[in-house]
């Protein structure tokens, strides 16, 4: 019998088997689990995403502004420029608008002072009808809400008219006092009575914002009209108790000339437009019949 043994190499045990297997095994399956990961995540990261910005859609307002600056190259072409402004409770056409010149574009150029519907700078045509932007909710307007200057007056930049044929037309009807005499104390009042201070209130209301002036057809095609704000201020000093009798039939004389109160075809745009609820067509009107009073005289 031979005595030399056959060299056996040892059995692998189960364990050093699969141990030595697990290094090609392990990194491949953990590979597909983190790509797994990766694009659950990636994933939920995208439906979060649509949502926010599903959110997003329905929290915003579609506005649409006129743009024009004749001193840019590139921009003396009009046109409107889209903005999606993020809608909250409460927001004026106003608020709107500041957001888009502070977030989206510092060039855009509109006026603007006391947000209280007091200074009368920011009237514009929105959505087709003239609006004082501060006290306009956004809410109550049609998307996309378009935005533009005040019509028949010359346009500076974007949402700024000129003004200064308006305030011409203004001061034509010398919006003053005139009394004939003054009380011999200077400390005692100018009395009003409470009747007399009723009948001229709302007329005190005027803003000198020039929406009713933009909205009258007569206006746009008569340069040298008065106008529905200028002879609502006739109205006031003239129906005053304490004017002058020789400073109302002065302005009397101012405000029934060719380009005066006959010029007014009673259309109510002006009443219609006025963010201060002030009748101006009826206002017209009674300086109308005053005119005609007047001419009546026999005495």
């Amino acid at each position: 019998m031979s005595t030399d043994a056959e060299e056996v190499e040892p059995e692998e045990t189960e364990g050093e088997a699969a141990s030595e297997a697990e290094p090609a095994v392990e990194p491949a399956s953990q590979q597909r689990r983190m790509e797994k990961k990766r694009a659950a995540a990636e994933e939920r990261d995208a439906q979060r995403r649509e949502e926010a910005a599903a959110e997003a859609a329905e929290n915003t307002v579609h506005l649409k502004i006129f743009r024009y600056d004749p001193e840019v190259p590139g921009k003396q072409e009009p046109r409107f420029d889209d903005f999606h402004v993020p809608f909250e409770k409460g927001m004026t056409v106003l608020d709107a608008l500041i957001y888009a010149r502070d977030h989206f574009d510092p060039s855009l150029t509109f006026r603007h002072s006391c947000r209280q519907a007091v200074c009368g700078s920011d009237a514009m045509f929105v959505n087709g009808s003239q609006h004082l932007c501060c006290k306009t909710q956004l809410s109550e307007m049609d998307e996309p809400v378009r935005i533009e200057p005040l019509p028949h007056q010359e346009v500076v930049k974007d949402l700024v008219v000129d003004m200064e044929h308006f305030y011409d037309q203004m001061e034509a009807v010398e919006p003053y006092f005139q009394p004939d005499e003054l009380p011999d104390d200077e400390l005692e009042e100018q009395r009003q009575s409470r009747e007399n201070r009723e009948k001229v209130k709302l007329s005190t209301r005027c803003i000198w914002c020039g929406a009713c002036m933009s909205s009258c057809n007569i206006a746009a095609g008569d340069n040298q009209y008065l106008g529905p704000a200028a002879i609502n201020k006739a109205y006031r000093f003239y129906m005053d108790e304490r004017e002058g009798e020789e400073a109302q039939e002065h302005r009397l004389r101012i405000i029934e000339q060719e380009h005066g109160v006959w010029r007014c075809q009673t259309q109510f745009s002006c009443t219609d437009v006025c963010p201060k609820d002030i009748p101006l067509t009826e206002h017209i009107q009674e300086l109308k019949r005053e005119a005609v009073k007047e001419n009546l005289k026999f005495w």
